[in-house]
């Protein structure tokens, strides 16, 4: 006999999580694309901000500011649903495991480093061909891929380069995801109990106030890993068939000699900008 005070939990329940957390990434990625293309753009040594997004508009057209759309779509389908789901699943297990306690905020931020591992592994292919698409303008004519969509580009990838390339830059893209959850998610749970519990703003303010906190965190934490990150996903052989980095570590260690540790953080206000709509929407 069925036990009606303890129903078994539906499928919906499982899946709903992951099925949220993409569509609502999917929604703020339609929103920060602009953002997202120029913060490539500067980390890519195009100029400011302001100098970028003038010369995008100038030489290339207003549909610059959405190459990649595609690519950016598909990431958050894979990613941010992997990342986001997996977050509500593991907090809701801590929670269980806490007696229904809220939970301090080290094991928020494990639970977010996680996550974030998780789905940066899932949608790590996306990503590749998102920064390719994003920074193929500024190759030279006779270097570009000239990727038609998300789906042309992992095809082309696969075909030139093989299985394996479609994860390559996996490594500062999963520690990334992490440090960006970590600073991300725990951050944003913890300052609305700050602004709503403690202070007592409104749902509004408190949404505003901790979104704009967990921003500032999450690009604090992360900005370092998605410059190399970048970097090293944009990169393209030279004449003789090498890399300008062998790998993530090179990447830093070049990139410490050639500008300082706060070369890791180019384009930070543009960082946070783009961060911040992120957390509004999905979280």
């Amino acid at each position: 006999m069925a036990d009606h005070k303890n129903p078994p939990v539906g499928i919906w329940q499982n899946v709903k999580p992951f099925i949220n957390g993409g569509a609502s990434g999917m929604l703020a990625t339609c929103v920060i694309q602009p953002i997202d293309m120029i913060k490539v753009r500067i980390q890519l040594g195009q100029g400011s901000g302001i100098h970028v997004a003038r010369s995008m508009l100038r030489e290339e057209g207003l549909g610059a500011f959405y190459k990649g759309l595609s690519a950016g779509l598909l990431r958050q389908a894979t990613y941010t649903t992997a990342r986001l789901g997996s977050f509500k699943i593991l907090t809701n297990k801590a929670i269980e495991a806490n007696d229904g306690k809220p939970l301090p905020l080290y094991q928020k931020a494990l639970c977010g480093l996680t996550a974030g591992a998780i789905g940066a592994s899932v949608g790590s292919p996306a990503d590749l061909a998102l920064i390719r698409m994003q920074a193929d303008y500024t190759l030279p004519q006779t270097q570009r891929r000239n990727y038609k969509n998300a789906f042309h580009a992992l095809t082309r990838i696969v075909t030139d380069e093989g299985v394996l390339a479609l994860w390559k830059g996996a490594g500062p893209t999963v520690v990334r995801a992490m440090a960006l959850n970590m600073g991300m998610l725990a951050s944003y749970d913890q300052s609305v109990e700050l602004f709503r519990d403690t202070i007592g703003l409104s749902e509004a303010s408190t949404v505003v106030g901790a979104s704009a906190v967990s921003g500032f965190f999450a690009a604090a934490c992360s900005l370092p890993f998605d410059y190399v990150k970048t970097q090293i996903q944009k990169m393209q052989p030279d004449a003789h068939g090498n890399y300008p980095y062998s790998g993530s570590l090179d990447c830093v260690v070049k990139t410490l000699k050639a500008g300082g540790p706060f070369k890791l953080y180019t384009g930070f206000p543009v960082y946070c900008i783009r961060i911040a709509p992120h957390v509004m929407v999905k979280l």
